[in-house]
């Protein structure tokens, strides 16, 4: 197995986990909050996904699947255009809302399809490359992927944690 096989199969079980937690719900249980400071499933969901899609389609220099498939507007969030949910407020989490799973799960996949073509082209080398020089030191194409699956991962997790508290209640 190289590096890029790693990577392949990482970025697959975000992809699995993102399905488990998701597949199947309704929109009640995609809004619903544990509290009233804590993350809904869509919000979760919808932040990891666009953060892949902004880090990677940055890293790889290509445009973002939110905005070449059209996912934007599909969302209509009352967000810039650009937004990622990085800083979001209670508020703009509550404002995170969707009419299914398949939306979520439409723009998970199109940007885990992306992410895997991005990943299937490079070789060892390439994950030395710099990719981020605002940092110090400087992040890299390896770290910054593993930045994404170490974030999407987590965030995964904890709407799948949101999920099962929910189905147990």
């Amino acid at each position: 197995m190289n590096s890029v096989d790693l990577l392949m199969d990482a970025f697959t079980r975000v992809q699995e986990t993102v399905h488990e937690a998701v597949e199947g719900l309704p929109p009640t249980d995609l809004h619903a909050r544990l509290d009233g400071g804590a993350n809904t499933i869509a919000w979760l969901v919808w932040h990891l996904t666009r953060i892949q899609d902004d880090h990677v389609s940055d890293a790889a220099g290509i445009e973002q699947v939110w905005f070449t498939r059209d996912w934007a507007s599909r969302f209509d969030l009352p967000f810039e255009k650009n937004a990622t949910g990085y800083g979001h407020s209670d508020a703009d989490v509550s404002a995170v809302r969707v009419g299914s799973p398949e939306l979520l799960l439409g723009y998970y996949d199109d940007v885990h399809e992306q992410t895997l073509d991005f990943i299937s082209e490079l070789d060892g080398r390439a994950l030395n490359r710099v990719v981020d020089e605002a940092w110090s030191p400087p992040v890299t194409l390896g770290v910054r992927l593993i930045s994404v699956i170490s974030d999407d991962l987590q965030h995964a997790g904890q709407a799948a944690f949101v999920r099962g508290v929910l189905e147990r209640r």
